[in-house]
């Protein structure tokens, strides 16, 4: 069988395209640890990196029949590694994401107080979401729904005009319905477990 390593990189991309596992293996020694440099400095992760190196040699020895259409084989390895790269950060987004929300609702779960029904415990919910307004917005809304104090009164006690006041509220109780909206499926989905 002839040596590979003296073979041009067009001659070894119709070897492997022929299944030749010596010239495939030959571009894998000649690039992985390239590729694998080059993921991490996307990732950051170098156990992210190792797994898409393995998972575009993995991609390349499938479709192989399609390599002698290649004319740059380092430029192609650089693009499909930095596309796949790029694919593991979304899925790594779409992750942290949910799991941001089952966070959300597993607070919101703790918060609950099992000897209530749980359509009482809206107010939890609702808590939930004063605690996510920002502070002015927080204080308006507190002042005027709970201290039951009118615009002119918060106006004069926050110093600030009875327009701010007026428009605080509104962006506060805007947030909060939308936020109720979003989240009142978790109480009708514990209402349904607590009652089981």
């Amino acid at each position: 069988m002839l040596a590979v390593d003296c073979l041009t990189e067009q001659e070894l991309l119709q070897r492997v395209a022929e299944g030749n596992e010596l010239a495939f293996r030959q571009i894998f020694d000649t690039y992985h640890h390239l590729l694998g440099a080059h993921i991490f400095r996307l990732t950051d992760s170098m156990e992210t990196a190792e797994e898409i190196v393995q998972d575009v040699f993995i991609k390349m020895w499938d479709n192989r029949e399609e390599l002698t259409d290649i004319r740059n084989l380092k430029a192609y390895l650089f693009v499909v590694s930095r596309n796949q790269a790029l694919n593991a950060l979304k899925k790594s987004l779409r992750e942290q994401k949910h799991y941001q929300k089952w966070q959300t609702e597993q607070q919101l779960s703790e918060n609950l107080d099992n000897q209530e029904p749980v359509f009482n415990n809206h107010y939890h919910l609702l808590d939930l979401a004063i605690n996510q307004l920002p502070p002015q917005q927080q204080k308006v809304y507190l002042m005027s729904r709970h201290e039951r104090l009118k615009y002119a009164e918060i106006a004069m006690k926050m110093n600030i005009s009875r327009e701010t006041v007026k428009k605080y509220l509104q962006l506060a109780v805007g947030f909060i319905s939308s936020y109720l909206r979003e989240n009142t499926y978790l109480l009708i989905l514990l209402f349904i477990y607590f009652n089981l």
